[in-house]
């Protein structure tokens, strides 16, 4: 199984590295908070007929001209998500990635950003998981 898995993050590394990227809109990342909400604009889900909603974070840095700096990492996934689900998840990711890179960064956010590690949760949930609450 971890075989599989490897091969999975190897499909959608290839993805992203095989095509070249646009940047998705031309407004500057200025703050932290800017580079999360520049990739939320390219952040495209599996429909759901080709994968069921999960949960997927993904670590990843930038250089000073705002692109990917060595490869993203997958560092979480849903739980009860199947193999496809995952693949098609990953592939998700590394396309919105490609869209949004380089990172329109200012200068002043090139040099805060450039080589530091951005944990990016991409969820596709309407709702959250239901908690299990405890009365007294």
């Amino acid at each position: 199984m971890a075989r599989r898995g490897g091969k999975l993050l190897l499909v959608a590394a290839m993805l992203l590295l095989g095509v070249s990227s646009t940047a998705a809109q031309d407004a500057q990342v200025n703050t932290i908070q800017d580079i999360f909400r520049h990739l939320r604009t390219c952040w495209r889900p599996p429909s759901p007929a080709k994968a069921r909603p999960l949960d997927i974070t993904v670590v990843v840095s930038f250089n000073r001209a705002g692109n990917i700096l060595g490869h993203p990492r997958i560092t979480y996934e849903s739980a009860e998500a199947s193999d496809n689900d995952r693949l098609q998840y990953r592939i998700a990711v590394m396309e919105a990635l490609q869209r949004c890179t380089p990172m329109p960064f200012t200068d002043a956010m090139a040099g805060a950003a450039a080589g530091r590690p951005f944990a990016i949760q991409f969820r596709n949930r309407k709702t959250s998981p239901p908690t299990q609450e405890r009365r007294a």
